[in-house]
């Protein structure tokens, strides 16, 4: 019997029979380090949070951390948080940038500070390689600031390339492996 929902290629993405979207499991990291760092992130959440087409499921607890790249530059927060979204990964990338100018976002330089960077780390199972998106991201699994906090929320999600577990991936990095 069925219950009226066709599955995609992505096991976290659900369509009704009808071919409407329902949602999407998507990972998003979110970094700062200009400003009231803490502050930036908590209006990234409540702007991200609209309570229509994106909804934060679960957040990790906020980190501070040393910049990656870019040129000196001061202490980074971070965090992840996985929503349920009914947006294309295209249309979350665009929420994902509107937040960013609204809360200040300027960018002058590759890496450089910044008062939010919201990022797509995962979109479901998806793998894409577009130009102005690539998901899963591309560093997600060289970076502590990602997997530690995503370790905290999704231990058992299967990176979609890799095949192995969120957890995998943060004891391999944490023990020096790639």
């Amino acid at each position: 019997m069925s219950d009226g929902l066709v599955r995609e290629n992505a096991p976290n993405h659900e369509v009704a029979a009808d071919g409407v979207r329902l949602t999407t499991s998507a990972i998003v990291g979110l970094g700062a380090n200009l400003g009231t760092r803490e502050r930036n992130i908590e209006d990234a959440l409540k702007e991200l949070d609209d309570g229509a087409q994106i909804s934060i499921v679960t957040k990790s607890t906020l980190r501070e951390t040393v910049p990656v790249g870019g040129p000196q530059q001061g202490l980074y927060l971070n965090c992840v948080v996985e929503v349920r979204t009914s947006l294309t990964a295209p249309e979350l990338l665009s929420a994902c940038q509107r937040i960013e100018a609204a809360l200040g976002r300027v960018r002058l330089e590759k890496d450089g500070p910044r008062t939010i960077d919201l990022d797509i780390l995962l979109f479901g199972d998806l793998q894409c390689s577009d130009v102005d998106l690539k998901i899963p991201h591309p560093r997600m699994l060289e970076r502590a600031f990602v997997l530690e906090p995503l370790a905290e929320i999704a231990p058992r999600r299967v990176h979609p390339v890799t095949g192995k577990s969120i957890a995998e991936h943060w004891s391999m990095l944490r023990a020096g492996a790639t």
